[in-house]
């Protein structure tokens, strides 16, 4: 995304502009998604299905969801590092593109990042159930296009992209404080999960379940 930034003759707010940001957006997504790597949001919706059969305990739950989450986002950090220990040799990307990538995601309040935050979790709940019931790749990759795009888009908070997102900000930047950072990874990832855990699984449990009994 920073990459596209820094090339665009726009920023935000041009159309052109915007669809290539969101489908720069898209394309860590895919990689994750169809290469089976563990996704702290797919799991939200996914893993909350044995629970409500009881099949598994809530604590279980808390469980896989705390080790997925932490892993994606010290991945994000390490991830983070790597490339801000290499970016002035890179020559691709202006250090100033990261920080106007992190300064949208940090420039609400608590408020709009936990509502906008349950859209996300929703959205990517939905993946989440769409993913499953596509069989080829191509299917798969439009569909995690579509909705990741999407989001990125409506420049939606997700908690493990956007963890790397202000992250960059963080390191670079001496404007975007590690509190700002806790705010959006912290209101972001409860969001995520109602949106993903709750909206689209209690939902899904109730019509396809209950209702198929």
């Amino acid at each position: 995304m920073a990459v596209v930034l820094t090339v665009s003759e726009s920023g935000y707010g041009d159309l052109g502009t915007e669809l290539l940001l969101a489908s720069a957006y898209s394309v860590g997504f895919i990689f994750v998604i169809i290469a089976r790597s563990e996704l702290f949001t797919e799991h939200t919706t996914l893993a909350v299905m044995p629970v409500l059969d009881k099949r598994e305990s809530l604590g279980n739950l808390g469980r896989l969801w705390g080790l997925i989450w932490l892993s994606n986002v010290l991945g994000g950090a390490v991830f983070v590092v790597f490339v801000v220990t290499l970016l002035p040799d890179l020559g691709v990307a202006n250090a100033e593109a990261f920080v106007t990538i992190a300064g949208k995601m940090i420039s609400h309040g608590p408020r709009w990042l936990f509502v906008a935050g349950i859209l996300a979790g929703w959205l990517m709940g939905l993946l989440a159930w769409l993913i499953t019931a596509a069989k080829e790749t191509t299917s798969r990759l439009l569909i995690i296009w579509l909705v990741t795009a999407s989001i990125g888009l409506l420049h939606l908070p997700h908690s493990i992209a956007g963890n790397v997102e202000v992250l960059f900000g963080v390191f670079i930047s001496t404007e975007i404080t590690v509190l700002d950072y806790v705010t959006f990874l912290g209101f972001a990832t409860v969001g995520n999960v109602v949106g993903g855990g709750v909206f689209v699984s209690l939902l899904k449990y109730g019509h396809v379940v209950r209702g198929g009994g």
